[in-house]
């Protein structure tokens, strides 16, 4: 009997968190889950409802999701098992026989609004938004009669899904937009290192001083380990009281990380390790040779060496 997996993610059909669970291999022809926020999506996995769950954790326009930073600071328990890029565009869309030039009343979800509203002054001068609460539901009233809009801003995803027409496609003003997922399990160990790799953690520092920031930093830092992202959010229990979310170039299993983590350990008095996963694109991690593995493992050996007192070589 074939045990099927259940996947939970921003739905309905259509999202681009959706686009982004498509591209996970295991999870072709198992259970998907949508859920309507991406608390419902985490505890799904906590509570065992769900094997894992698609999150979108970083936006290239908008930065960090901090919905979604703070559920993973605040819900023990999970591990980012992998990360998927999704290039984030839009299209607009309206009901079958609806033509570009009877629009005049435009829903969309305020954040795609903002990244189209050039496009949409240029092709429908005069238009006005309705607020619409996801990218979906834009396009979902449209079809069941709840919106007045006469046309959607939607992910192009929505068409594999119902019948709408197609009024215009790529119409973001930023071509390179990209949203980072991450895909989101229970506590398991990490994946063997592929060189190609990426840490997730978040740290708090220990008290509010002059250079505390600094010295946190310099525990990547001292041992040639780049931060790809370093973000604060408040951690709500006092004003001035932040805690920082961090990706690390490399892997748990490198003996660099490993160090930086048992000093950031030492440093902060909280450290969340999320986990260590491949880059979704893929690039090989670069360092000196001065921070390499068999650097770290011989400087172990000189100092258990001296403390069993063995001559020195």
């Amino acid at each position: 009997m074939t045990t099927h997996r259940t996947y939970s993610y921003l739905g309905p059909a259509g999202t681009f968190t959706e686009a982004a669970l498509a591209q996970v291999p295991e999870a072709r022809g198992q259970h998907w889950h949508p859920v309507h926020n991406v608390g419902e999506a985490l505890r799904d996995v906590v509570e065992g409802r769900s094997d894992a769950a698609m999150i979108a954790i970083e936006n290239s326009i908008d930065g960090g999701v901090s919905t979604a930073q703070d559920a993973l600071a605040t819900m023990p328990g999970l591990r980012i098992v992998g990360e998927y890029l999704v290039p984030v565009n839009f299209v607009l869309v309206a009901r079958p026989g609806t033509r570009i030039e009877d629009v005049s009343l435009v829903a969309a979800h305020p954040v795609a609004y903002a990244q189209c509203l050039h496009w949409l002054s240029e092709h429908v001068p005069g238009h006005q938004h309705l607020p619409a609460a996801s990218n979906v539901a834009s396009a979902m009233g449209l079809l069941d009669g709840s919106s007045d809009a006469d046309a959607a801003v939607a992910a192009p995803g929505i068409l594999e899904h119902h019948d709408l027409e197609l009024l215009a496609s790529e119409i973001g003003d930023n071509a390179n937009a990209v949203t980072r997922f991450v895909l989101v399990s229970r506590t398991a160990p990490p994946p063997p290192p592929t060189g190609a790799d990426k840490t997730s953690l978040i740290a708090e520092l220990p008290d509010d001083h002059a250079g505390a920031l600094l010295e946190l930093l310099e525990q990547f830092s001292t041992r040639g380990i780049n931060l790809s992202l370093i973000q604060s959010r408040p951690i709500g229990d006092a004003l001035g009281r932040y805690r920082f979310i961090i990706d690390a170039d490399g892997h748990i299993r490198d003996e660099r990380m490993a160090d930086a983590l048992l000093g950031l350990r030492r440093f902060s008095p909280k450290v969340i390790y999320l986990g260590s996963y491949p880059r979704a694109d893929r690039q090989v991690v670069r360092y000196s040779d001065r921070y390499g593995d068999d650097v770290f493992v011989e400087a172990r050996d000189w100092l258990r060496a001296l403390l069993s007192g063995a001559p020195e070589a």
